[in-house]
């Protein structure tokens, strides 16, 4: 599942309107398209119509990614339901320009039920939003409230997608996963080097976690579909989701499987390759 570069717009900036499309690159509108279709033929064996969006690591377009999927469901007539789940660093209320005050975090702490966090975009698709970022973000997501809560909007929804965060960066999305039918892994061209999704790959085999596809962003046919190596970029994500602050995180080295550790007082990043 490919979705082109056009011009200086492209899946990760391009939020499809939600009554029409003609602002947005046809190759964008179309790729969302093939991509619908496909992941409505995956789902078509599942009992569960919930899935996850997520990325190896962070800004690679996952975010708008799932917004233009749940519109591309929600255009269908379907009853669609966005949850975004990236409660470290939520983009979704921004991008699609709705309230943030009551949202994920706030039902899964108990301090209100789903249905006040619910806002409603049009007739077939609702959106729920993050909510203030708490202290524990994977603790809830894996709590007996979150697996009731998917249970219930399953039930009432005819697809309900996640925002997940990336899976390089923090355990979150393989810790809602088994709550879904698996994962759609968003990667972009150019950008998301090969070590981070074969390590994202590993992981959601390591956990027995479903990975529905992928779909490469912002794709450009000159480049020849390479992915950018492991080269010399920091991973410095500690500091970017705030995870410093908040339990444990994990730490990478160049050719080392991930190992648990708990963050020092400045971010762990990867130590340079030699020279």
């Amino acid at each position: 599942m490919v979705i082109k570069k056009k011009k200086a717009a492209d899946a990760k900036s391009a939020v499809i309107n939600i009554n029409e499309t003609r602002h947005v690159p046809f190759a964008v509108v179309e790729a969302y398209k093939t991509i619908r279709t496909n992941l409505t033929y995956l789902l078509a064996s599942s009992d569960v119509k919930v899935f996850g969006i997520t990325s190896p690591e962070a800004g690679e377009g996952k975010s708008t990614t799932s917004i233009n999927m749940a519109i591309a469901f929600s255009q269908l007539g379907d009853k669609v339901l966005l949850i975004d789940a990236d409660m470290r660093k939520s983009s979704v209320h921004k991008k699609l320009k709705i309230e943030n005050n009551i949202g994920l975090s706030n039902v899964l702490a108990g301090f209100n039920k789903y249905t006040e966090a619910i806002t409603h975009i049009n007739d077939t698709l609702d959106v729920i939003t993050a909510g203030q970022v708490p202290p524990n973000p994977s603790e809830l997501l894996g709590s007996a409230r979150f697996k009731e809560l998917v249970d219930t909007v399953g039930k009432e929804y005819s697809y309900v997608i996640i925002d997940t965060p990336p899976v390089d960066v923090v355990t979150d999305a393989l810790v809602i996963a088994p709550q879904t039918a698996g994962l759609v892994l968003v990667v972009k061209d150019q950008v998301t080097p090969t070590d981070s999704i074969s390590r994202a790959i590993d992981a959601a085999k390591f956990a027995n976690i479903n990975i529905l596809g992928a779909i490469m962003n912002a794709a450009n046919p000159k480049s020849g579909g390479g992915y950018r190596k492991y080269g010399y970029r920091k991973y410095g994500y500690y500091r970017k989701y705030g995870y410093s602050k908040y339990g444990y995180g994990y730490g990478y080295g160049y050719g080392n499987k991930p190992t648990l550790q708990k963050p020092e007082e400045k971010p762990v990043e990867a130590a340079q390759p030699e020279q």
